[in-house]
């Protein structure tokens, strides 16, 4: 690829009709701005994927940033046996993962009541609903759940990202989605 000018740099204009693959293969050539291109072109939807998995706006963006730094370090590493988003999202889902097992808590926070009580909006309090029924979830479950229902990433992408068999994201979503169902009070169990 003949886009470095003297210097390694080249017009962002050139670089945006290229595809990723082709994009991280100019950074690991050297070329200064390629690698800012994928994280133009991809930092939100790895910023929601993470939010959603983390469930906290500052540990997400730590999180991406974490993943983007070890993407740019490690792009020799990519062998292309994917597409560049489905490694970045592993990436993603990775740091996001090790941010949490890490997490340990100093002291117990008080609930603070996130919706106004006199709010008629039902979007938001079904939002916060959901959003508390997924933290319950074990991790594998609320990661697949994520990725395939959230993001509507394929079961095949979704197992190549977490690193698992495609039959394990089908039953992560399966017994996620029933765990749901049950924390939102849609099943009654029979007693």
């Amino acid at each position: 690829m003949a886009l470095t000018e003297p210097g390694g740099g080249a017009p962002p204009g050139d670089l945006v009709g290229l595809s990723d693959a082709e994009l991280l293969q100019l950074h690991v050539e050297g070329h200064a701005t390629a690698f800012g291109e994928i994280f133009r072109r991809h930092k939100d939807r790895m910023w929601a994927v993470a939010l959603r998995t983390v469930r906290d706006p500052e540990l997400a963006a730590d999180c991406v940033q974490d993943a983007f730094i070890a993407a740019f370090r490690r792009a020799g590493s990519f062998r292309g046996e994917a597409a560049v988003t489905t490694w970045l999202h592993r990436i993603v889902v990775n740091a996001c993962l090790d941010r949490l097992r890490r997490r340990r808590p100093t002291s117990e926070l008080p609930e603070f009541e996130l919706a106004d009580r006199h709010d008629d909006h039902a979007s938001t309090e079904v939002r916060l609903d959901i959003e508390e029924a997924l933290a319950k979830l074990p991790e594998g479950q609320r990661a697949a759940l994520v990725l395939v229902d959230m993001h509507a990433v394929p079961v095949a992408e979704a197992a190549a990202i977490l690193g698992v068999a495609e039959g394990t994201i089908k039953s992560r979503c399966a017994r996620g989605r029933a765990a749901l169902a049950e924390h939102l009070g849609l099943v009654v169990k029979p007693g």
